[in-house]
């Protein structure tokens, strides 16, 4: 199983907008793809960031679909976020393989 992880520090100042599109907008149209069999969104609770940190783990059967979302969506998925929400946050991706 691979498990292609969002990190996101977002400011307060937009949190709610942020917290409705995302879960609304931004994760159902990433597992439209299609690429992905489920998702979960976490938040941490004892981040040193300043702002509000969530994590989103999308999980893929294999490293060749990961590689099909990469390819043909991720970009633009992203290119979306960051025109919405510019400077508002902070953004790095993990890529895991769950360990058996």
């Amino acid at each position: 199983m691979i498990v292609y992880n969002d990190t996101i520090i977002i400011e307060e100042s937009i949190h709610d907008e942020w917290l409705n599109w995302i879960k609304t907008v931004h994760i159902p149209a990433v597992m439209a793809t299609g690429y992905f069999n489920s998702y979960k969104m976490l938040t941490v609770i004892d981040s040193p960031n300043e702002g509000i940190t969530y994590c989103i783990q999308y999980k893929a059967d294999s490293i060749e679909q990961f590689q099909q979302y990469y390819m043909n969506h991720l970009y633009k998925l992203q290119a979306i976020h960051q025109e919405r929400f510019d400077e508002k946050f902070v953004m790095f991706n993990t890529l895991m393989e769950e360990v058996e």
